[in-house]
This record gives C-alpha cells, structure tokens and sequence, in this order.
C-alpha cells in the first residue's frame, strides 16, 4: 500500500523540481547575457578611452607646435581653409608645387640640412622613387587615430589602401576611373568596342597613335595589360608591334592627330578630364571609351590622391592633426566638395555623397576595376623592358 500510494511522488516531484530548475537556468542564462555584455563593455572602454586620450594628447601637443607644412598640388587652397577653421591654433602652411617638383624640392631642402616638410600630399610614383627609397619617410599607418579613419568599411571595397609594398608608408585616399583611349567619334563607332581585344582587329592597323610607352605617363595602362588575367604580357607584345602604331611624346599633339583625323584612335595616353573636356568645348571631335564597360574592365589609379608623413618632421604632432581631419569624413567631404572644380577629386570613403561629381570621376557599385595603386604593380621594370624590346623591333623593321 505505501508502494502504491507513493509511486507517483517521485513523477510530481520530478516535475517540480523540473519547473524551478528550469526557472533557474533561464534567469542564469539571463544573467550570464548580462554579465558577458558588461565584460565586453568593459574590456571595449579602456580602448576607447585610450583612442580618445591618445587624440586629446596629440591635439595638445599639435596646438603647442603651432603649425604645420603641407606639400601638395595646387587648386586644395579651400580645402584647406576648412582645417583651418577647425583648428585655428595650427597654422597651415601650403606650399604648392606641381607634379614632381614637390618631391625634388624636398630632397633639395634635405641635402641642404633643412627639414621644413611635414606632410606630401600627391602621386604615388614620386613618393615611392623619391622619398621612400631614399628613406625620407615615416610610416603613416600609426599616425591614423581617429575611429572613423580606421574603421575600412568606411572606405571603397571595406579596405584602406597604400602605395607601397609595406602598406604602411603612402596612404591613398583618391580613386577614380582612368580613361587612356580615347577615338574620333566621326570615324569610330565605340559601339563596336566590347573588349580591348577588339583593338587588334585589322581594320585599324595603322590608324592608332599612342603616347611613348616608355614615358611615365604610360604607366597605369601598361601596369593593367600586363598584369590582367584576360591581356597581359602576349596581348601586350600583339598591340604593340602588330597594329602599326604611330607614336609621339606630345600628349596634345596626340589628341590634336585624332580630332584632325590623322589618326582614328589614340591610346596609352594620359591625357585628363580637363584636357578632353577642353578639347571637347573647342568643339573638336574626341571622346574617351568608356573601358570600365569592356569585358576585362576598367581601370582605376589614385593621381594625386595619396598622403604620406616626412620623417624628421618638424611639426609632427600637428601633423597627425591634419592626416586625421583630412582623412575623416569631414576632411574628405571638404575635398570633394571645393577641390580644384576643373578636375574634381573623387574620395575613397564611401560614407560620403558623390551627386556632385561629374559621372566620369565616380565609381561605380558592381562594376569590375583594375586598382593599378596596388603596391604588387609597383615594379615596372619587366614592363618597361618588354615594351622597350618591341619598340626596338618595330624601329629595325621600318
């Protein structure tokens, strides 16, 4: 009898003690969430805190030096004006040099004991052969502070991008299309141009000219065939020394030849958006291919849309000051917005509009482009050398 009475005891007891159990493990499991969400917040506060502390320490100090030297190209002077209304206890200083002549100023200043420079701003070609290698540069990467400069998802393709091989020295905050063929629309249906291939067809054997490859202008297209899975080094060679080129180091006298019909295309030539554009309101009859739409894509390059930090800077603090601003999105919506409007610089930050650019400077989402800044294309000396032994061939032909 106590058998039978008692038998279901243990089944009641059972769910009882199943209830509370149960009770007490979503309320631990409730608690464990909590505890582990106050664990990251405190794990996450002193990285904050020391990202803040670290910018608060360098405003300070940039604040006490009082000024900072910018080398860079001219038409940015209202960018720049900008920073100084963020930061008027720095005073900016510009000097604006064109082209190369940045560099070679530089180094002319370092062989003769001065150390003005702090900051280049400019194309990633002379920054590498003239400053990295000869070691007249400190690397940028540990200068970035700010977290909207760090965070990559803020910048095109969720990653940061430099000039160098050690990706840590030449920051490259521009990029926009590179259009290096261009035709006369009187005589050429683009249309019929679906792939670089289809410059080899024969009907335009002897009717393209193109700018010297050897040239430094060549550079960013040269990089691009060659190194392309669908071109590369054979279709180079085919170009080159199949389709009878006529060839010239005069970048106008080039566009001049194709609106005058001398020739129906020109290509390897890197003449810009304000060259074309000045052609065009002329009335001449040029225009570029559209090459993103090619089957092998489009190309794109940074021009001088690269920073880099000088080492033995004498304002190196106020330095950081200005390669922060001028990389968040304040600084690059600046540059977007009143850089040179002949030319309008395209940023690589994508958390910031683009209405305002003319379409040819912007890129595209789901289009297909060659980055011709990647450090791995940086080495153009088995390109040159190719190209220099076909043009040497075609020379001993004639």
């Amino acid at each position: 009898m106590y058998k039978a009475e008692n038998a279901q005891l243990p089944d009641a007891m059972s769910k009882v003690v199943f209830d509370e159990l149960h009770k007490v493990g979503h309320e631990l499991k409730l608690f464990t969430t909590i505890l582990i969400y106050l664990l990251l917040l405190v794990l996450a506060f002193p990285i904050m805190a020391a990202s803040d502390g670290e910018w608060e320490k360098v405003l300070r100090a940039g604040k006490q030096e009082g000024k900072v030297v910018l080398y860079t190209y001219p038409g940015q002077e209202l960018v720049f004006q900008e920073f100084q209304k963020n930061f008027p206890d720095i005073k900016l200083v510009e000097v604006s040099v064109r082209g190369s002549e940045r560099v070679t100023r530089i180094l002319s200043e370092r062989r003769a004991g001065k150390y003005l420079a702090d900051i280049l701003i400019g194309g990633v070609g002379s920054a590498q052969s003239g400053l990295l290698k000869t070691g007249l540069l400190d690397p940028i990467k540990p200068a970035l502070i700010l977290a909207e400069v760090l965070d990559e998802s803020k910048w095109w393709q969720g990653k940061h991008v430099y000039g160098d091989d050690e990706n840590k020295y030449i920051f490259s905050f521009g990029g926009a299309p590179l259009y290096y063929f261009h035709y006369n629309p009187t005589l050429v249906n683009p249309q019929e141009f679906k792939s670089y291939w289809d410059l080899l067809n024969s009907k335009w054997k002897g009717k393209i000219v193109v700018a010297e490859p050897m040239t430094g202008g060549t550079q960013e297209p040269l990089v691009f065939m060659y190194h392309s899975k669908e071109l590369g080094p054979e279709f180079l060679r085919r170009f080159l020394s199949e389709m009878d080129l006529g060839v010239s180091r005069d970048i106008r006298q080039l566009l001049d030849w194709v609106a005058q019909g001398k020739y129906v295309m020109s290509a390897l030539q890197n003449a810009d958006r304000i060259q074309l554009w000045d052609a065009k309101k002329q009335g001449l009859p040029v225009n570029a291919f559209e090459t993103d739409k090619f089957k092998e894509g489009g190309l794109v390059g940074s021009g001088g849309g690269n920073i880099a930090l000088i080492n033995r800077a004498p304002h190196p603090n106020a330095a950081k000051v200005f390669i922060n601003w001028f990389l968040s999105r304040k600084g690059q919506l600046a540059l977007q917005k009143l850089g040179d409007p002949d030319d309008p610089p395209n940023s690589r930050r994508i958390d910031i509009p683009k209405d305002d650019l003319p379409e040819d400077a912007r890129l595209y989402p789901g289009v297909r482009y060659f980055d011709v800044v990647k450090p791995e294309y940086g080495d153009m000396k088995p390109i040159f050398d190719l190209a220099k032994e076909i043009m040497q061939g075609n020379e001993a032909k004639k």
